[in-house]
Order: structure tokens, then C-alpha cells, then sequence
């Protein structure tokens, strides 16, 4: 299956308070304001928000699939090769996890 960055707009946008704006050169999506993905490479990857510690697991276990930038190094993002996704189930779920990462307590946790 090949994922795109249209697929990656269209259920990143799906998620509550979510924007696209531009910014360095590429899309970015925001919750309530706060960053939690990009999709730079010309929409061929994208970067997610991902704890340090599960960013290094996710790379050593599959470093075809992921890969950390340079410049991201000590800063908890990881990239995501869209080609490398197995489907649809799978980008819906890297997306999720990181907006819930970004996203305001009462979007993540609606008994508050």
C-alpha cells in the first residue's frame, strides 16, 4: 500500500482543533495551536512527536520505517517514511498518538 501526504492531511485534519499552516518550507499541523506533525521531503515522510526513549526502540527495530533527523537528535520526533507504512491503520494510529501527545488535556481526557 502506498501512503501520501494527502492521506496524512486527511486524517490529521479529521482530529479535533487541528490546523495545517506553512511553515519552514512545509505543511505543518498543529493542535490548539501546539506542532505535532510536519511533512517535509516533499510529503514523502513525515515527523510525529514520539517520548525520547520509544523514538530509539521504534528505530532500532525498524530503521527502514524510522529514522531521527539531525537536528531532532535531543528533541522527542521521530520521521516516518510514508512508503514503509504497512496501511492506513498504521498511519491513523502514529498520527493519533502524536496529536494526543500536543493536544490540551480536555481533548485527550473528556471525564475532565
Amino acid at each position: 500500500m502506498t501512503v501520501s501526504g494527502d492521506d496524512v492531511r486527511a486524517l490529521a485534519l479529521a482530529l479535533a482543533k487541528t490546523t495545517e499552516q506553512f511553515q519552514w518550507q512545509m505543511p505543518v499541523f498543529r493542535v490548539d495551536g501546539k506542532l505535532f506533525l510536519t511533512l517535509p521531503e516533499n510529503e514523502t515522510s513525515m515527523a510525529v512527536r514520539c517520548p525520547i526513549a520509544d523514538r530509539d526502540e521504534l528505530v532500532l527495530a525498524e530503521p527502514d520505517k524510522f529514522w531521527i533527523a539531525p537536528h531532532e537528535v535531543m528533541n522527542a520526533w521521530v520521521r516516518v517514511r510514508l512508503s514503509a507504512l504497512d496501511d492506513l491503520d498504521e498511519l491513523e494510529a502514529i498520527i493519533t498518538d502524536s496529536w494526543r501527545q500536543a493536544a490540551p488535556r480536555e481533548l485527550t481526557d473528556p471525564t475532565r
